[in-house]
């Protein structure tokens, strides 16, 4: 069966700003969403949702339908609702898959499942960007290059207010200096997630091939093995057990 997968992104800046059009002219959704079927092909079934849907795109229905998640925003972190928040992190603990890009290190979904500030420091130079792979044994750097080198992204600059990660597999510096955990695994539940930090919409970064392939390793790892069912809960064990 093919790994069902949902690309979310708010959509703020594409409408609004020509040259991010210019950029992803069917959104920073429609081009993840495309790099997944370039990469993976019949072992996905992709669909985009963004923030204008009903129910943001992420209906009880829309996420029994989702095996892997993948979530971008920026500017609307706070348009969404917390019910919709509340949903999908139920639906994370019950064993779904989490992508959260960028920006996202800001959203609702990610702040609840690290239960930190998420909070980091930032400039927007175009500076270049080496993803260097610490974890070469991880499935999610398989065939991905060391470094990676992105020509021109925000820099993005530790402290990070995260938790430690469960697995760490990739770090980032930046031609200003700072360094940033930029590829980052954690286990929530039974549902695996993964933040992946390159992607800001001022530069053409998911058209990157290798990005692309990061982003489909991490599809595969993080989809669940045994499906989606409810999250863990407390249950009486009697003494016959």
């Amino acid at each position: 069966m093919p790994i069902k997968v949902t690309v979310w992104s708010e959509n703020y800046h594409e409408p609004r700003e020509p040259e991010v059009r210019r950029r992803y002219p069917d959104g920073i959704h429609g081009a993840i969403a495309a790099g997944l079927a370039e990469q993976l092909g019949e072992r996905v079934r992709v669909r985009t949702a963004e923030l204008a849907d009903p129910e943001h795109g992420l209906s009880d229905k829309e996420l029994a339908d989702t095996d892997v998640l993948t979530w971008w925003g920026h500017m609307s972190h706070e348009d969404v609702a917390d019910e919709v928040v509340a949903r999908v992190r139920r639906r994370v603990l019950g064993g779904m898959g989490l992508l959260v890009l960028h920006s996202g290190h800001y959203s609702k979904i990610f702040r609840a499942l690290m239960g930190t500030t998420c909070s980091l420091n930032w400039r927007d130079a175009g500076e270049r960007e080496l993803v260097w792979t610490v974890a070469p044994g991880h499935p999610i750097a398989a065939g991905v290059p060391h470094p990676l080198i992105i020509g021109e992204q925000e820099t993005y600059g530790e402290p990070f207010g995260i938790p430690q990660p469960d697995e760490l597999v990739f770090i980032s510096s930046f031609s200003g200096g700072e360094v940033f955990r930029s590829g980052c695994c954690y286990r929530r539940g039974k549902g695996s997630v993964f933040y992946f930090s390159p992607g800001d919409q001022n530069y053409p970064v998911y058209h990157n091939p290798d990005v692309r392939r990061v982003l489909a390793n991490a599809v595969l790892w993080a989809a669940p093995a045994g499906g989606v069912g409810e999250p863990l809960d407390n249950a009486h064990t009697p003494i016959q057990w």
